[in-house]
């Protein structure tokens, strides 16, 4: 600041015209010395003026682009104007909702009742809601209804809707869009690595919404809000500002990561507190969010996420009535099965659905039972199958289980039907089974698979779901560490393993004997030494942002595979020709994730070497299945990797 060009650029600002309101204002209300020290513990509140900061650059920032924009090329300044009301929003899915008329069952009593709740509890103050239903409740839609109707009455400007998986991210979106579809195909903005979109039917208002969130209603992933809350590139923090007075909705809340939790919940409570912002906590195993703080620095909360508010008003006795499985837990919780022996209690039913914690698993268990299940129609599924693969293997599961259920109401005799799976038909798969083995796991995990039997409540008595001990160990780390606590707090065999004390001391224990909580120790760089005098600004945001990362992709890479879908109006050929051809696009790239599979680098080169995949030239490090050879990947498996240490195929991947 003391250089000749530094002090005549001040001057020159100086003598220019200041806008008094600028100069005044009070930061929104914002006391930055109350964002380096906590008034009530008189100690650091770290990242709170980091999100300030990020926040007031995300406001320049759009701000710059979209002035340079309307200067540079006025076209897209006026295919960024569109309504942001929510109100039309609002009317269509109350039309919506309404059309399906007087529930005829059971369950959609129960979802109308849940429905009615979240719109009584809408007009209440802004703040933190939790939504605690059952699996197969009807939470997503109910959860939509609550944000709607409460931005309307509290005036907030939009919706984010994070969802954890783009498996369910697909499935969600679509049904948005169904509601919406009167609005027009910007109603619903999806922004996430696998949306897919076409150059004639992505609309520029839709292209253009996703780069700042310019949108009433946006779907995306936690993998992009969370890592954009603490990016440090103009690209990813452009669109923080468009989080001030919303509604973040957050699906399966059970699923937020452990390893960054505290500064996942910090942001969350400083959204909240600073910014307007409503979250909505949505699950059927609600995480305890709320403990009391940690006495011990390296685990669990050590800052909790703040006032809770329950939309449901008696969350037990809603469980009790939607009720629709008995748990079976094995006699010893530290005694495994076999798989022969597995196979053969599996097969013997004529309809049921296997998840397993590993990949491996799910390979060995699926050749077992489809040699004794003898005429039963058996699937597989995995992430070692690339996205399209897993959606129509998933769409015949469905068209099989309907004809099941159409054969059993007219008395006729169905072919059997076993589906060995790994945990990803967990989390927003609409699958119904009667009966429903699950290997022993987190115990939020095994409630999810519970929520695929019985789904709808249909069958004359209780589905079955059995617990069983797998003869492999668990993948290690945190999936371990969840077994291992699910079976401390199962100790006894409880009479309802899914009570929820149960639940809540569940995720108690864990967080508190998880390593950390904070792996990056993302809360002492974004630390804000109190020294404002003396201006000294020592939040490492750049060392931050690249340390919190949701997934770590330094281990792993993308091979596109060349599998064939009658169902994709697109020939995986010919899109792997115009990459290889013209190299990558945006929307090219987006319909390409739908064929991709991710692996271990470290099998790259061998894979290579084997000449089973190759280097795509005009995209180096992404790789694709070579052309003319079918051994990579297999129609029913996906791909093949072989089983050595280490190897991706022994683990789950979402």
């Amino acid at each position: 600041m003391a250089s000749e060009d530094a002090q005549r650029e001040l001057s020159e600002a100086l003598a220019r015209p200041q806008a008094d309101d600028i100069l005044k204002a009070t930061l929104s209300g914002i006391d930055l010395s109350s964002m380096a020290i906590c008034n009530e513990h008189q100690k650091l509140t770290p990242g709170r003026f980091a999100l300030w900061v990020r926040m007031v650059f995300s406001a320049l920032v759009d701000a710059d682009f979209l002035d340079t924009e309307a200067y540079m090329d006025g076209g897209k300044t006026a295919a960024r104007q569109g309504a942001n009301d929510l109100r039309p929003l609002l009317n269509e899915l109350s039309a919506h909702l309404a059309f399906f008329g007087e529930p005829n069952t059971a369950v959609n009593r129960i979802r109308a009742e849940v429905l009615t709740q979240c719109r009584s509890k809408a007009s209440l103050p802004p703040g933190v809601f939790s939504l605690t239903v059952p699996t197969g409740g009807g939470k997503t839609l109910s959860s939509l209804a609550f944000a709607l109707a409460h931005a309307a009455s509290h005036g907030k400007r939009r919706i984010v809707y994070a969802i954890p998986y783009t498996s369910i991210i697909e499935q969600t979106a679509d049904v948005f869009r169904e509601v919406f579809k009167a609005l027009g195909e910007d109603a619903v903005i999806e922004h996430h690595s696998n949306a897919e979109s076409n150059p004639e039917d992505e609309t520029t208002r839709s292209r253009l919404a996703c780069e700042n969130w310019d949108a009433p209603l946006i779907v995306t992933t936690n993998v992009q809000l969370f890592e954009s809350l603490f990016a440090r590139k103009t690209s990813r923090c452009r669109k923080l500002h468009r989080l001030v007075d919303s509604v973040i909705v957050l699906d399966e809340a059970q699923l937020l990561p452990v390893e960054f939790l505290q500064p996942v919940v910090d942001v969350l409570r400083y959204l909240v507190q600073d910014f307007g912002v409503t979250v909505l906590l949505c699950t059927a195993t609600q995480p305890a969010l709320n403990t009391p703080p940690s006495v011990d620095p390296q685990r669990g909360l050590r800052r909790a996420l703040g006032p809770v508010t329950e939309i449901i008003d008696d969350v037990p006795a809603l469980y009790r009535a939607l009720k629709r499985v008995r748990v079976h837990l094995p006699p010893s919780l530290e005694t495994p099965r076999s798989w022969p022996e597995l196979a053969d209690e599996i097969a013997g039913h004529d309809a049921a659905l296997t998840i397993v914690s590993r990949r491996a698993d799910a390979a060995d268990l699926y050749r077992l039972i489809k040699a004794r299940a003898d005429g039963a129609r058996c699937w597989h599924l995995s992430a070692l199958m690339c996205a399209q693969h897993r959606s129509d293997t998933i769409a015949e599961i469905k068209n099989a289980l309907k004809a099941r259920r159409e054969a059993l109401a007219t008395g006729q005799v169905s072919a059997p039907i076993h589906v060995i799976s790994t945990q990803l038909v967990e989390a927003g798969v609409d699958l119904d089974f009667p009966v429903v083995f699950r290997a022993l796991a987190g115990l939020d995990s095994i409630a999810q698979a519970a929520g695929r039997c019985n789904r709808e409540g249909k069958l004359p008595e209780p589905g079955a779901v059995h617990v069983f001990v797998p003869p492999t160990k668990a993948p290690p780390g945190l999936l371990t560490l969840a077994r291992d606590t699910c079976k401390a707090v199962w100790r006894g065999l409880p009479a309802d393993p899914f009570a929820l004390p149960l639940i809540d001391l569940y995720f108690k224990r864990l967080y508190h004997d998880a390593p950390s909580t904070d792996k990056a120790r993302i809360s002492d760089l974004l630390k804000l030494e109190p020294d404002l005098k003396a201006m000294s600004l020592p939040v490492q945001f750049r060392a931050a942002a690249d340390a919190f990362k949701l997934i770590d992709e330094k281990d792993s890479t993308t091979v596109l595979v060349r599998y064939r879908s009658a169902n994709a109006c697109d020939d995986v050929d010919a899109l792997i020709g115009m990459l290889e051809r013209d190299g990558p696009a945006r929307w090219l790239m987006r319909k390409l994730q739908r064929y991709g599979v991710t692996i271990y680098q470290h099998q790259v080169r061998r894979l290579v070497d084997m000449g089973d995949i190759v280097e795509v030239a005009t995209c180096p490090s992404l790789y694709v299945q070579r052309e003319g050879w079918d051994g990579f990947y297999d129609p029913v498996m996906g791909a093949k990797v072989d089983s050595a240490p280490g190897d991706p195929a022994n683990y789950v991947s979402l």
